[in-house]
């Protein structure tokens, strides 16, 4: 986002314009016969975007696991209610103090007139993405508490098939058969993994494939509203904010869900206080690489780097909450996840 502003460097990364490249990409996607997008190289700053995500959802998850589990904490819709509100303060500090944009291509905020700091058009074309934002983010909250950390993150690698065909239908993007072969690969991987769970749980594993499909629909979302909003990825975050917290705020009320919340016993302890506030500060950070990894390479992108993240979620979910032994199976399984993740990554770089 090249600018001649001299604050342009002040203020933090979130999205790009079309390049070149982008463009010949829509061409191809809305072209007749040229149906398959070949991709391009992965520039040095969704290279950064992506680790950013990485880096965050290993951390998110366990401290999400804690929550839940070891502290026994009795609503995932509070925690996510929680995070919601803090992004969404912390949006509006950065932008009242104009340190962030909403806009894409604004370096620097021009006018508080508008208390929302976007237009109303705005805010309502960006409502499916919000729509698909909530329902990823309960579907996702509700799925850690069902399954052990290691099963978890195993049967969310078939992500990339439903991230795959929502892409498809989306925006009739197609991939080549080197990319479709490294995505088979994850999801051998993935079945082999699971094939030794001793502890299957029917409306855990439910729920994990729940999340699955609504990560994938809210990917797919992002990649194309996106990019026709006029949005950054911080008016993106913004706006999903003022639509799905007070909708989020109602349905923990009506649930009871609140009130279970104020009578937790071990609300005001230090441990569970500060689990919850670096969840909630990890959340806007994922949050924020999410948008910024997806809008600078692609929804399978951001996909698969959540499977390669996995490595490091498996390891620490291991040794801190225990659950699925590693047997043989298991251990084909991830290395043939890791595998197609790898080959994945390694066509992306090179634009194939």
């Amino acid at each position: 986002m090249a600018s001649s502003n001299p604050f342009n460097n002040s203020v933090l990364p979130v999205s790009i314009s079309p390049s070149g490249e982008e463009k010949e990409k829509e061409r191809l996607i809305r072209g007749g016969d040229e149906k398959i997008f070949r991709g391009s190289a992965m520039t040095k700053r969704g290279a950064y975007a992506a680790i950013s995500y990485m880096s965050c959802a290993v951390l998110l998850v366990m401290f999400n696991k804690a929550a839940l589990s070891s502290y026994n904490f009795p609503s995932a819709n509070v925690i996510t209610l929680f995070q919601m509100i803090s992004s969404t303060s912390f949006l509006y500090a950065l932008r009242r103090w104009k340190i962030i944009s909403f806009i894409a291509g604004e370096s620097l905020p021009i006018s508080d007139s508008n208390t929302t700091f976007v237009s109303f058009e705005t805010l309502m074309h960006t409502l499916p993405l919000s729509v698909a934002y909530l329902l990823y983010m309960l579907v996702t909250m509700e799925s850690v508490r069902g399954v052990n950390v290691p099963m978890y993150t195993t049967l969310r690698r078939t992500t990339v098939a439903f991230t795959m065909i929502m892409e498809y239908f989306l925006a009739g993007q197609r991939y080549t058969i080197p990319i479709v072969g490294s995505v088979g690969v994850i999801l051998l991987g993935a079945f082999i993994a699971g094939a030794r769970d001793l502890s299957f749980d029917f409306y855990g594993y439910a729920v994990v494939f729940l999340a699955n499909i609504t990560t994938a629909i809210y990917l797919a979302t992002i990649s194309r509203i996106g990019k026709s909003s006029g949005l950054n990825s911080f008016g993106l975050m913004w706006c999903n904010g003022i639509i799905c917290g007070p909708v989020l705020l109602l349905w923990t009320f009506f649930r009871g869900e609140l009130e279970m919340t104020i009578n937790f016993p071990l609300l005001f302890s230090l441990g569970f206080l500060a689990v919850l506030l670096l969840s909630c500060t990890l959340a806007f950070f994922l949050n924020y690489s999410i948008f910024l990894n997806t809008t600078l390479n692609s929804a399978l992108t951001q996909t698969i780097c959540g499977n390669l993240k996995d490595f490091f979620t498996i390891g620490l979910g291991w040794m801190i909450f225990g659950g699925l032994p590693f047997d043989i199976f298991n251990v084909i399984g991830q290395f043939l996840g890791f595998l197609g993740s790898g080959l994945y990554a390694y066509y992306k770089l090179i634009g194939r």
